[in-house]
């Protein structure tokens, strides 16, 4: 299996992404499925979809992970902003740049979206009719996690303030001054389970302990990330995927699983979703006795919709 650094355009920013390409041929020598493998939010590609998309590269795909526009390595301005839009776009343009890869088969084209990443999958293969198939693991959608919470349960005063922390940095901006950001992490773990329960704790020691830091993980979002969100659904979509199939991966313990089960309703096609015994939502991002099953699982699910 080999990783190569490459990039492509999205809607005039440059993404960077790592290809990854098995290393024997097929059967008959011609062309592979591929896969676009998106992060969760704050993440980027060397970590939870670099896992993802080498381990499915490693089962016979084609695999291509990306950081988002404006994240990452990848190009825009500002730093560390979250627009639904673009981010759908960048799935779109990943499929686009598969399409000229002469290792790749145009019409075996799928999508692989982790928590964030699944929210803004779903949405772009119900617009994108290259997408044969789409899964995704720990389903997220980030408009409703701020408006609702990770749980669902958050009250409603609590995304009116961000909005009008977001009025404020525009009008900052506006007069040339620093609008700041929106730090996403506490200080410390005990303080990320103050404000979150076990869900903050496990994703503090995902991106800001020794578990998965990464340095370009930039743990902050630009203040109109906020604004841009309130108006956002990308669950909208969803029932634009049928005829195509979708298959969902969650931990069994996963706070966030409801996202997961209203995106599964609003589905028309062939449909499933599957349940990590033992795991939470974080825990699909990095521990093997979780990732290795959900593997198995997209393994089978790629194979019988991308086959020839």
């Amino acid at each position: 299996m080999a990783r190569t650094h490459v990039s492509f355009d999205s809607a005039g920013i440059e993404i960077a992404a790592h290809l990854y390409t098995p290393d024997t041929p097929t059967a008959d020598g011609g062309p592979r499925a591929a896969l676009v493998v998106g992060h969760p939010g704050t993440g980027v590609k060397e970590q939870t979809s670099g896992t993802y998309a080498q381990l499915m590269a490693e089962r016979g795909f084609v695999t291509l992970a990306f950081d988002a526009a404006y994240q990452g390595e990848s190009g825009g301005l500002p730093r560390g902003l979250e627009d639904p839009a673009q981010r759908i776009e960048d799935f779109k343009a990943a499929v686009s740049y598969l399409t000229t890869r002469p290792e790749v088969d145009p019409g075996r084209i799928g999508l692989l979206g982790i928590c964030a990443s699944g929210g803004y999958s779903l949405a772009a293969t119900g617009g994108d009719h290259r997408v044969q198939a789409v899964a995704t693991v720990c389903t997220a959608e980030p408009a409703r996690q701020f408006r609702y919470g990770a749980d669902g349960s958050q009250d409603p005063a609590v995304f009116q303030s961000l909005l009008d922390a977001s009025a404020q940095a525009r009008t900052a901006a506006a007069r040339g001054e620093d609008p700041g950001v929106m730090t996403m992490f506490p200080d410390t773990a005990e303080q990320a389970g103050a404000l979150g329960g076990q869900h903050g704790v496990e994703g503090w020691e995902y991106y800001c302990g020794p578990r998965g830091h990464h340095e370009r993980s930039a743990k902050f979002l630009a203040w109109e990330s906020i604004d841009k969100m309130a108006s956002s659904d990308v669950f909208r979509a969803v029932p634009l995927i049928g005829p195509r199939p979708v298959l969902q991966i969650i931990g069994e313990h996963a706070v966030t699983a409801w996202m997961a089960v209203e995106a599964h309703h609003a589905a028309t096609g062939p449909k499933e979703l599957h349940r990590i015994p033992g795991a939470s939502h974080v825990d699909l991002y990095d521990k093997r006795e979780y990732i290795d099953p959900a593997v198995d699982k997209l393994t089978d699910y790629f194979t019988t919709h991308l086959a020839k």
